[in-house]
């Protein structure tokens, strides 16, 4: 797809990260989301559903609101690959640049995603659905999470109590939490950057398993990080064979410091992919269009990783319900996703993104700590509820 072609729609639950990508690689694009936030509306021509049509978050109410935009083509993020019919929906009249509803069914079944790495001799944590004969063995740590997970919201440590429905058990694994995103062409992919997940940091007003941010590259010793890159390569590579996957894809996993156990796959655009862009200058949404016809970009991470580079973004979460001020300011900063003037916030909810560059992931974590840290005595200003 030429660059100057007509308009691209980006879908999802927050786009601003793929319309700022989109842009800067010389695509044009519509956004429609959920939030559409202050940063968006000065990226590209948008639409939300919480400020245009004042409705609540679902995917089918976005993928109706969908149908008033025009566009040639469409980009889909999260949390639509839980919704292979919907996605169908938004794909009516224009070429789908994502994978298909087909293998988002099949790669999102843990299941099926279990059994194709386990044949070919991956590691793939013990995964049990509550509607099956097997129970969790009672002296391991279990988490249940729900079918449609998205973010870890909605994910809890499991105690041998009632079997919760519309989930499954799935064996909890200790070790560093990352993840790696990947572009595709349905036989071969290229694996574009590797993070460590931030998973319910205190600092960032998360709790839980709630996703809240990413550092690349995972502060790992260069041979056990090149490790960890080949095993990625090989499980990406197997896993593209296998379900077909096309364009940009994430891969969440623990690392154990000898091996790697994928825990799920992402089949669209994943929230790390500003990273790479920031800290390797790839155009990953130009990646991202030419996988579609064929292409594939010439890049080496392992070369990329020796530059010394590193990145990291936090979501910052409400520490309390807020009535912000004036955040016009907050555009002048290196802030994301950034909320409207008096926008009113509910504690635990997503505020805003933080970005940061430095020489070493550790140094990413203290920056964005400290802007998280600033953050917070702002809100302490702000009219709490």
């Amino acid at each position: 797809m030429n660059n100057q072609a007509a308009p691209i729609l980006l879908v999802g639950v927050t786009v601003r990260m793929l319309a700022e990508l989109a842009t800067r690689a010389g695509y044009p694009v519509i956004a429609l989301d959920y939030f559409g936030d202050a940063d968006l509306k000065a990226i590209c021509p948008s639409r939300s559903l919480l400020r245009d049509y004042n409705l609540p978050y679902s995917v089918s109410t976005l993928v109706n609101a969908a149908s008033d935009l025009k566009a040639a083509a469409v980009v889909y993020s999260a949390n639509l690959e839980n919704f292979p019919a919907e996605v169908a929906r938004l794909a009516q009249g224009r070429q789908l640049l994502g994978n298909t509803p087909d293998t988002l069914a099949q790669v999102r079944d843990l299941f099926r995603l279990g059994a194709a790495l386990q044949a070919k001799g991956f590691a793939f944590p013990e995964t049990i659905s509550p509607a099956s004969d097997l129970t969790p063995h009672p002296t391991r740590p279990w988490l249940w999470k729900p079918l449609q997970s998205g973010g870890g919201h909605g994910v809890r440590l499991w105690r041998n109590g009632r079997s919760p429905e519309g989930g499954v058990f799935q064996e909890r694994l200790t070790g560093l939490v990352g993840s790696a995103a990947f572009v595709a062409d349905g036989r071969q992919a290229v694996v574009l950057g590797l993070t460590e997940q931030l998973v319910g940091r205190r600092a960032f007003g998360a709790s839980g398993f709630t996703y809240c941010g990413n550092l690349t590259p995972p502060p790992l010793p260069p041979d056990e990080l090149n490790s960890l890159l080949r095993q990625v390569r090989a499980i990406v590579s197997h896993l593209t064979h296998t379900f077909g996957l096309r364009g940009l894809n994430g891969l969440d996993f623990i690392w154990q410091g000898e091996r790697v156990w994928t825990i799920e796959v992402n089949p669209r655009p994943s929230a790390s992919l500003e990273l790479f862009d920031l800290t390797y200058g790839l155009r990953v949404f130009e990646a991202h269009v030419r996988s579609f016809e064929g292409e594939l970009p010439d890049f080496d991470l392992e070369k990329a990783l020796m530059q010394g580079a590193a990145a990291g973004k936090a979501i910052v979460y409400a520490p309390a319900d807020v009535r912000l001020g004036d955040t016009s300011p907050w555009l002048s900063y290196n802030i994301r996703d950034v909320p409207h003037s008096g926008e009113f916030i509910r504690r635990g909810q997503p505020v805003c993104t933080l970005l940061t560059r430095a020489n070493t992931p550790t140094a990413c974590l203290s920056d964005l700590q400290a802007q998280a840290s600033e953050l917070r005595l702002r809100f302490a200003s702000e009219e709490e509820l």
